[in-house]
């Protein structure tokens, strides 16, 4: 949701699509996504993410889940603390989710499924001039309309990413780690950041879960534009 730190003007279009293996079908997936800073710090994020399904190893199709406009998701986060001394920021959030019915059910029930909600902490750290790292954590909370019943979980992601000198470009790695009772879930993912022009860059991630009794390798690419943005060499 903009970077920590973010400067009054910024805004940033992203067109992603990826793919999962799910061991009994894949899923694609496809997004867009604004995201923009009205004020210095603030950031403001709408996104819309479309998933569809394919049965595989022989799964039937009616097996598979529906495909489905997952959700219209809005986000804000604000810098509270940005230190170039200590080379360090940290910034509270919060993303709602309305979720949607399955495309399939949507003549026969209400458009809205339920609602998400997640804030969330953010702590980044720069060490040296090229490595940055990054935690993200925060719980999530789902309520479905006709379900009394809350689904809650909790994630723990934690980044290291090496900046290439002079450039806009870096290479790293993410733990995606997340809690729900007695479950334990965490996925590997490998990424890179390449510049193309003064304003298109691209970015690519793979997803290795360590645990792979529903879902297997995946992968994720995204096209960045951001229209118009002056260039700031330190916040």
């Amino acid at each position: 949701i903009r970077d920590l730190g973010a400067r009054k003007g910024e805004r940033e279009w992203n067109f992603g699509t990826g793919i999962t293996d799910r061991t009994r079908y894949d899923s694609y997936e496809a997004l867009i996504e604004y995201e923009f800073a009205p004020i210095n710090r603030l950031g403001f994020e709408v996104e819309l993410p479309v998933t569809f399904y394919t049965p595989v190893n022989g799964t039937k199709k009616e097996e598979t889940p529906s495909h489905r406009v997952e959700s219209l998701k809005l986000a804000t986060q604000w810098s509270f603390f940005v230190s170039p001394r200590y080379n360090t920021s940290m910034a509270l959030g919060y993303i709602h989710e309305l979720v949607f019915t399955d495309i399939n059910d949507m003549h026969s029930r209400a458009m809205l499924r339920g609602n998400l909600y997640n804030p969330f902490l953010v702590v980044a750290k720069r060490f040296g001039q090229n490595f940055h790292s990054l935690v993200y954590t925060g719980p999530k909370f789902e309520k479905e309309y006709h379900n009394e019943h809350w689904h809650n979980s909790y994630n723990i992601n934690t980044s290291l990413h090496y900046m290439i000198t002079g450039t806009r470009n870096f290479v790293g790695i993410e733990f995606n780690k997340q809690l729900a009772g007695d479950d334990f879930d965490m996925t590997i993912r490998p990424q890179l950041r390449v510049a193309i022009t003064e304003h298109v860059l691209i970015g690519i991630v793979a997803g290795i879960p360590i645990n792979r009794e529903q879902e297997r390798f995946s992968s994720f690419f995204r096209l960045i534009w951001e229209p118009g943005k002056t260039r700031h060499t330190s916040r």
